[in-house]
């Protein structure tokens, strides 16, 4: 007959179990804040809200069900009050570990809610193991807002993987790059000078305005915005804006556009708008010692010369005009292919006859003067 007590003997009916060691068991009772393992041991097991989930708030309850299986980890085998204690969570991490290791490994592309927005960048956890996005790998243009992140799917790789320094670092920027990078190759394939492609205006400066074509950023520089005069390209173009553009150059990655469409070139039929003899409406835009110009629509400029100003003797073109003022002018010399066009308010003042037989004299000496400033 044994010597051995029947506790003794009860308790050697019981596999033994180390801390560490991976354990099976059911749940035989659930709390809000921890759950009751049965593991084949002599004591139950212990799974305690904090090792079960990083949600400090979390029911249990509504988590987990009596007689449901679970996997657990032992932390401690006797906690000083007979029972084992357990950690869940612990475990997944080091699963997590595994997964994130071999994606690392592969350049796999993960994706996983964004459960953290941190100072300096992001948190993600895959099964239970945390990976950190800096700032700087979040886009591949700056952030100033990370708030937008919070709950947010994203996909990143694991650029760095060292959990024992516990810098498993996550990296979305460069799938960003490499995804801008397929659009430019996909739209310069198809891109042509003449074509004209919707964008959107991304940036307003001082000189143009950077126009996202869908991937690609292609310059409206300001000479290329009207036909007429562009001051401020900021008080014309608002970022956001939905813009038809014209391509007028790619060069290498570098795209020029215009929003000088042929259909609107306000030469194209200077011919019969601009004849000499026509009398015009226009508005002075600018002017120097020898004449003023005057705009006559967007994109066409004559020049009034200071002697055709009036038949009166004018020295300066400032002493009797100012600029934006209206005139009424008579055309007296046309030249489409230099863009000239030269006119006289002093033929108005005169008869038809002692028009006819100045205006050719005079139309060489505005021309003269014409070419000069223009040089």
């Amino acid at each position: 007959m044994s010597d051995l007590t029947f506790e003794q003997m009860l308790e050697e009916s019981f596999r033994t179990i180390r801390n560490g060691e991976v354990v099976d068991g059911t749940v035989i009772d659930v709390k809000p804040d921890e759950i009751i393992l049965n593991i084949g041991y002599k004591a139950d097991g212990v799974i305690t809200r904090s090792e079960y989930t990083n949600d400090s708030n979390a029911d249990l309850t509504t988590m987990v069900s009596v007689g449901d299986p679970m996997t657990a980890k032992v932390l401690k085998v006797n906690d000083g009050e007979g029972q084992v204690m357990l950690t869940y969570k612990r475990l997944l991490a080091e699963k997590g570990n595994e997964r994130l290791k071999e994606a690392y490994e592969n350049h796999e592309v993960l994706k996983a809610p964004v459960t953290q927005v941190l100072g300096g960048g992001l948190s993600v956890v895959i099964d239970e193991a945390r990976v950190f996005i800096p700032a700087s790998l979040v886009s591949d243009s700056y952030e100033k807002d990370l708030g937008k992140y919070q709950g947010q799917e994203i996909e990143f790789v694991i650029s760095e993987f060292n959990p024992r320094r516990n810098r498993v670092i996550g990296d979305r920027r460069q799938l960003l790059v490499a995804e801008r990078a397929e659009k430019q190759r996909e739209l310069f394939a198809k891109l042509q000078v003449g074509d004209r492609i919707e964008g959107t205006v991304k940036n307003v400066t001082d000189f143009g305005a950077f126009i996202d074509l869908g991937g690609v950023d292609g310059l409206l520089h300001i000479s290329e915005m009207s036909w007429g005069r562009i001051e401020n390209p900021k008080k014309v173009f608002k970022v956001g804006e939905q813009l038809e553009v014209l391509i007028k150059d790619i060069h290498d990655t570098k795209i020029a556009l215009s929003l000088k469409f042929p259909e609107t070139n306000p030469w194209a039929n200077a011919e019969e708008t601009y004849a000499p003899g026509t009398v015009i409406q226009g508005k002075v835009a600018r002017m120097t010692d020898f004449g003023a110009f005057v705009e006559l629509t967007p994109g066409v400029d004559a020049l009034l010369h200071v002697s055709q100003i009036s038949r009166a003797h004018v020295d300066k073109p400032s002493d009797v005009l100012s600029v934006g003022q209206e005139i009424t002018a008579k055309i007296v010399d046309l030249n489409v292919e230099e863009k000239k066009i030269s006119l006289s308010m002093k033929a108005l003042e005169k008869n038809t006859e002692e028009a006819a037989e100045t205006e050719e004299s005079e139309s060489a000496e505005v021309t003269e003067e014409y070419e000069a400033e223009e040089e």
